[in-house]
C-alpha cells in the first residue's frame, strides 16, 4: 500500500503566504506517511482580479513557484502534484494553467495544461477563465514507482471523454486539483468524482480550494480520496471549509479486485 494525500487550502492574493501554507500542509501530510501529495488548483494565488495571474506567470521550467515545488518534493522525498500555476503561453496576455509534477529527487516528471476552461453565469456570480487562460490540448499520464497516474484540472471533471482517453492504458489513479465554486461544487463535485472513479475503476485523488477567499469567491472544498468502487476513503475536515488534507492508503490489489469482479474496462466497445 501507498499513502496518497489531497491538500485543501484557502489561497489568498499573496503568493508568499500561499506557498508558506502549502509547505506547512505538505509537511503535515508527509509526516502522516503520504508518499504522493497533491495540491489544489490555484494553490499559489487566488487573485483579486483574473489578470493577477499574468503578473506572477513563470517561464516553463524556471521561477519561484516551480522552485518551491521542486524543493518541497525533494525535502520530503515525495511525488508532488503541484496543483496549478500560471506558465507563460504563446498568446500575448494569456497563461497556461499548468499542473506540474515533481519526483522525490526534485526534478519535474510531468506537466499538464488544463484543457477545458470554466465559464459560469447564474446572474449572481460569473466566471470566464478564457479571458486570461490559453487552453491546453494534450492529455497527460505518467508512470512512477509502480503507479500510473492521469492528470486533469477542475472543470475537466465534467468531460468524461478526457478520462477515457487517459484510460487507453488504464491508470491506477486520477488526480483532479480543483477550485470548484461553492455553487457548482455543492451540486456536482462529489457526484462527478465518484462517477469518474466508478466508470474508470481506479482511484481518484482530488485536492481542492475550500473556503471564502479574500477576493470574495467561495470555493467548495471537500478534498477527497475515492476508491475504484466509488467509496469515499477520506474527506478533508469531514467536509468543513478551511485548511487540511484527506489521506488514504491506495493498493493495486483493490484495483485488481474491482476490475476482476466487474470487468467493465474489458467490455468497452467504443
Amino acid at each position: 500500500m501507498t499513502k496518497f494525500a489531497a491538500i485543501q487550502t484557502v489561497s489568498t492574493p499573496d503568493v508568499d503566504r500561499n506557498l508558506a501554507a502549502a509547505g506547512r500542509l505538505v509537511a503535515q501530510a508527509a509526516a502522516a506517511g503520504a508518499r504522493w501529495i497533491a495540491l489544489p488548483e490555484y494553490f499559489c494565488l487566488m487573485g483579486l482580479r483574473d489578470d493577477a495571474k499574468l503578473a506572477i506567470a513563470e517561464a516553463d521550467g524556471d521561477g519561484p513557484i516551480q522552485r518551491f515545488l521542486a524543493d518541497t518534493a525533494r525535502e520530503h522525498g515525495i511525488t508532488l502534484i503541484g496543483g496549478t500555476l500560471p506558465i507563460l503561453a504563446s498568446t500575448p496576455n494569456r497563461v497556461r494553467n499548468a499542473c506540474c509534477v515533481y519526483g522525490p529527487e526534485g526534478t519535474r516528471v510531468a506537466r499538464y495544461d488544463k484543457i477545458h476552461l470554466f465559464a459560469f453565469d447564474n446572474g449572481k456570480e460569473a466566471y470566464d477563465e478564457a479571458r486570461v487562460l490559453e487552453p491546453g490540448d494534450t492529455p497527460v499520464a505518467f508512470e512512477r514507482d509502480g503507479w500510473r497516474a492521469g492528470l486533469s484540472v477542475c472543470y475537466d471533471l465534467r468531460f468524461p471523454e478526457l478520462y477515457r482517453g487517459l484510460m487507453r492504458t488504464p491508470c491506477d489513479v486520477l488526480f483532479v486539483p480543483a477550485a470548484f465554486t461553492y455553487t457548482t461544487g455543492l451540486a456536482h463535485w462529489l457526484l462527478l468524482l465518484r462517477a469518474r472513479a466508478v466508470e474508470n475503476q481506479c482511484y481518484v485523488v482530488a485536492p481542492a480550494q475550500g473556503g471564502t477567499h479574500e477576493n470574495g469567491r467561495r470555493t467548495f472544498g471537500h478534498s477527497v480520496v475515492i476508491d475504484p468502487w466509488g467509496e469515499v476513503l477520506s474527506l478533508a475536515l469531514d467536509g468543513a471549509e478551511g485548511e487540511g488534507f484527506a489521506i488514504a492508503d491506495l493498493s493495486h490489489e483493490r484495483i485488481e479486485q474491482v476490475r476482476m469482479q466487474l470487468p467493465a474496462l474489458r467490455h468497452r466497445r467504443l
